[in-house]
């Protein structure tokens, strides 16, 4: 009878012990979420590209499978390149005969040089003499005039006045013909740059007819073969990069006060909880659709569901916050991913070690 209470004290003394436990156990979990803001409404991400080929043409070659990885510079596919490469030579071929005959045109023009010197020399000689045969009439009129000379003399005098007008127009359209000669070499100069530009530009579409990997990445959404034919800007599919890792962490507003760009994080994926991802915290959404729904991707607001927060509906924001050390292998678009944002005196110890 007498071990009956002291049984009884001793049970109200573990239902104690278990209750403080209990409040500590509550009042620390309360203490980290406002200190280690957490939250399991986040995914990985990482940017992503269209393929598309920039020239048209059929598919001859498909060197990777969908969900490869592939590496900077691998070629992804190949596009017949058999019209490009004539296209090709038929610009090389066209450069070729215009440099040959601006070749042969260079030595007609030196030539045509001197013929254009002299044929200058020529206007100046006949405009001397033209210049001088007109003093003469003009004298010879004004001698006929006193009566010093006769009629014969003052016509004489204009003949000589009027060959010398005719040898003047004939120097001068001499020289304006040796001259257009010579300048005709630079119309073909100038057609020589439009064909310099033809020949990149082929010689471009041909490279363009392998198309290789931009980074290191892998295929996502390839649903086509051998013998298709693609058009120049058609998607083929998406290569997402494989190095740059973010979660999308979807925190509620009463939480954002607490977070700023540059915080450390910890990143857990649910396809391994057991693996822990260092992260940093890059940017805080500013705006949000408050509609439900996923992350917008053309462009606009994103869209976050509401989540109940006692007895107000608080709204999400997203986070994005850069993975420092991504496994590849284990990362993939749209997983799942919880996400705790360190304090900052706790990123400091992380980072540097327990302060002095």
């Amino acid at each position: 009878m007498a071990n009956k209470p002291e049984k009884a004290s001793h049970r109200r003394g573990i239902v104690i012990i278990l209750v403080l436990l209990t409040l500590i156990l509550g009042i620390y979990v309360i203490w980290r979420m406002d200190t280690s803001p957490t939250t399991d409404d986040a995914y990985a991400y990482t940017d992503t590209i269209s393929v598309t080929p920039e020239v048209s043409g059929r598919i001859v070659a498909m060197n990777v499978r969908d969900n490869q990885a592939v590496k900077q510079g691998d070629i992804l596919f190949r596009i017949d390149e058999r019209s490009y490469q004539d296209n090709l030579a038929k610009a090389e071929g066209a450069l070729a005969a215009l440099e040959e005959e601006i070749v042969l045109k260079q030595r007609g023009v030196t030539e045509q040089s001197y013929d254009a010197q002299a044929a200058e020399d020529s206007v100046r000689k006949a405009e001397a003499a033209q210049r001088l045969a007109a003093q003469t009439l003009n004298r010879q009129q004004a001698l006929f005039a006193r009566g010093f000379i006769s009629a014969q003399a003052v016509d004489n005098a204009r003949d000589n006045l009027q060959s010398a007008n005719d040898a003047l127009a004939s120097a001068r359209a001499q020289a304006k013909g040796e001259s257009v000669g010579v300048g005709s070499i630079a119309a073909l100069v100038a057609k020589k740059k439009v064909m310099d530009a033809d020949l990149s530009l082929a010689k471009l579409d041909v490279e363009h007819t392998l198309v290789r990997a931009p980074f290191d990445g892998r295929v996502i959404g390839l649903s086509t073969t051998v013998g298709q034919f693609v058009s120049a800007g058609q998607q083929v599919f998406t290569l997402a990069d494989n190095k740059n890792w973010f979660v999308v962490a979807n925190f509620r507003e009463s939480q954002l006060e607490q977070l700023q760009p540059g915080q450390k994080a910890k990143v857990y994926l649910m396809a391994n909880t057991r693996r822990v991802f260092d992260a940093q915290v890059e940017s805080v959404g500013y705006g949000v659709v408050p509609t439900e729904g996923g992350i917008s991707s053309d462009g606009g607001l994103p869209q976050v569901e509401r989540s109940l927060n006692w007895v107000r509906v608080a709204q999400r924001f997203p986070v994005r916050i850069k993975v420092t050390d991504p496994d590849g292998e284990l990362f993939r678009i749209g997983a799942s991913a919880v996400v705790v944002v360190l304090p900052e005196s706790q990123a400091e110890q992380s980072t540097d070690g327990v302060k002095p």
